[in-house]
């Protein structure tokens, strides 16, 4: 008996041990993440928007603004439903898990939300501007230049079709970008405030670009679960009807300064 003890007593030693030294992989499902959105301040600049694909590229600068850390998340999501006696949208097949991205909502749940967060806390909550969602994305002032969002390598960032087994997965759980911002690439699409248009992109300079003033479409960004690598570049975008909800489709939450 005291033999068993002992050997029982080695293995939860050996627990303590690799939790308490980092053991526990960045994989790991454990991220808490809090009711309200946690957001990170992004100093403002000057970058280069869009590439050889979505050309021209042209310089933009931008004011400070703050971002959400995470892709807003189906808990967070549930409280802003039940404070406002909202129906949740329907459940994909892998059911709803909190600490996943929010998804099969459209550009006006997600308006919704976003005013609900200023009721509730005060300050301007929004969606990102196109601008905005790009340079985050690069890394902001401290951008590196990558391809995707925070590496060039998108196994190490994102969940996409490669990796992700053909469903969303929990925020956080990929290395952040420079500002330390999760799953800008891949995980689900996020809506941007700004109406698509073809001809949006010019060779001149912009500051604070707001994009065109009406439209049929709202950008996405960021690419997804089910995307290829080229889809989840950080100059790479997607427009879709307002009024659409997919299983790819989510958000993240920017707070004006």
């Amino acid at each position: 008996m005291k033999k068993i003890m002992t050997i029982f007593g080695a293995i939860l030693f050996a627990s303590f041990i690799l939790t308490s030294c980092g053991g526990s992989s960045i994989e790991s499902d454990a991220t808490v993440i809090p009711a309200k959105p946690e957001m990170v301040k992004v100093e403002g600049g000057t970058f280069t928007m869009g590439s050889d694909t979505e050309k021209p590229a042209h310089s933009v600068s931008l004011s400070n603004f703050s971002i959400g850390k995470y892709e807003v998340t189906v808990g967070q999501y549930k409280a802003f439903c039940t404070a406002t006696s909202r129906k949740m949208p329907d459940a994909l097949e892998w059911g709803w898990n909190d600490n996943h991205p929010m998804v099969n909502v459209n550009y006006n749940d997600c308006v919704a939300y976003c005013n609900w967060l200023g009721e509730k806390y005060g300050g301007d909550w929004r969606l990102p501007a196109e601008a905005e969602w790009e340079y985050a994305a690069r890394g902001g002032n401290k951008s590196g230049g990558y391809t995707y969002s925070g590496s060039d390598e998108l196994e190490k960032v994102a969940w996409f079709e490669d990796n992700a087994g053909d469903q969303t997965q929990s925020v956080g759980r990929k290395k952040p970008n420079e500002l330390g911002l999760y799953d800008m690439s891949g995980n689900v699409w996020e809506w941007c405030k700004d109406y698509w248009d073809g001809g949006a992109y010019t060779a001149e300079a912009q500051t604070n670009p707001k994009g065109a003033s009406s439209g049929t479409y709202r950008v996405l960004r960021g690419g997804s679960w089910y995307c290829t690598s080229a889809r989840c570049r950080v100059a790479g975008l997607y427009c879709s009807d307002p009024t659409d909800r997919a299983s790819s489709y989510g958000f993240r939450v920017v707070l004006s300064q």
